[in-house]
C-alpha cells in the first residue's frame, strides 16, 4: 500500500501501463466481465457507477451494452484514470470518470440504479470493505442493485495454491476475507437484503466469483 492509502493496479505504479495486458491474458477478463454486465440487466434510463474502475474496461463495456445509460467510473488512482479516459475517447463514448475513494463517494444519496465492481474488495482492509459497502448502499436507489466480480474462496487445491500470488501482491490481511469466502457475509451484515453468488471463473491466479446484491 502506498502512502496515499491505496494499492495500485498490479501492486506498483510502474506496472500500471501493463495492467490491461496482464489481466486480459491471465484472468479470463472478457468472459467474467461480459457475464457481470449481462447480469446487471441494464436499461436505457439507468445511471450506473463503476466502482474503482481502473483502466475503464468494465465501464466501457457497460456503456457499449447500454449506450443511452448514464455511466460513471470512479477511481482514486489518477494515473489509471488517464488510461481510462483515453480508452473511452478512442471509442467516442460519453463516459464520466471521477477521482475518489470507494469508501467516501462524492455522490448524493440514491443516485444510481446499478453499481458494478471488478477486483476491488481484495485491495481493501476489513474496515474499508465495510465502509465501501455502506457507501454503495447509500448511493443506490431503493430498487438498485450492486454487482461484484472479485477473488473468492478457491474452488479447488490448484486455485488455492494459485491465489498465493494475489495474497503476496495485495497483502494477506486485505485478501483474507475474499479467499476465506467471507465477502457475502460482510455484504449481508452491511444491510443488503439479498446476496446471490451468480457465477465463478477459475483463472491462473485463483477463483473469481460473481455476486448479485439487492437492497430489498
Amino acid at each position: 500500500m502506498n502512502s496515499d492509502g491505496f494499492v495500485p493496479a498490479l501492486g506498483y505504479h510502474f506496472l500500471t501501463p501493463y495492467y490491461d495486458r496482464v489481466v486480459g491474458l491471465s484472468l479470463r477478463e472478457t468472459a467474467f466481465k461480459e457475464e457481470l454486465v449481462r447480469q446487471t440487466a441494464l436499461a436505457p434510463h439507468h445511471c450506473v457507477l463503476d466502482l474503482a474502475c481502473g483502466t475503464g474496461t468494465l465501464t466501457i463495456m457497460v456503456k457499449e451494452a447500454a449506450p443511452k445509460a448514464e455511466v460513471t467510473g470512479i477511481d482514486i488512482d489518477g494515473r489509471i484514470l488517464k488510461l481510462a479516459r483515453s480508452k473511452a475517447m478512442s471509442k467516442k463514448l460519453d463516459v464520466q470518470f471521477d477521482s475518489g475513494r470507494s469508501f467516501d463517494l462524492p455522490y448524493p444519496d440514491k443516485t444510481f440504479d446499478r453499481v458494478v465492481s471488478s477486483l476491488l474488495f481484495h485491495h481493501l482492509t476489513r474496515v474499508n470493505k465495510i465502509k465501501t459497502l455502506l457507501e454503495v448502499k447509500r448511493v443506490l436507489k431503493q430498487s438498485g442493485e450492486f454487482h461484484i466480480a472479485d477473488w473468492g474462496k478457491p474452488s479447488n487445491a490448484i486455485t488455492r495454491i494459485a491465489s498465493l500470488s494475489i495474497k503476496l501482491i495485495d497483502g494477506f490481511e486485505n485478501t483474507r476475507d475474499n479467499f476465506d469466502g467471507l465477502l457475502p457475509d460482510l455484504i449481508q451484515e452491511s444491510g443488503f437484503c439479498r446476496v446471490e453468488e451468480s457465477g465463478s471463473f477459475d483463472t491462473v491466479f485463483g477463483t473469481i466469483r460473481l455476486y448479485k446484491i439487492k437492497i430489498t
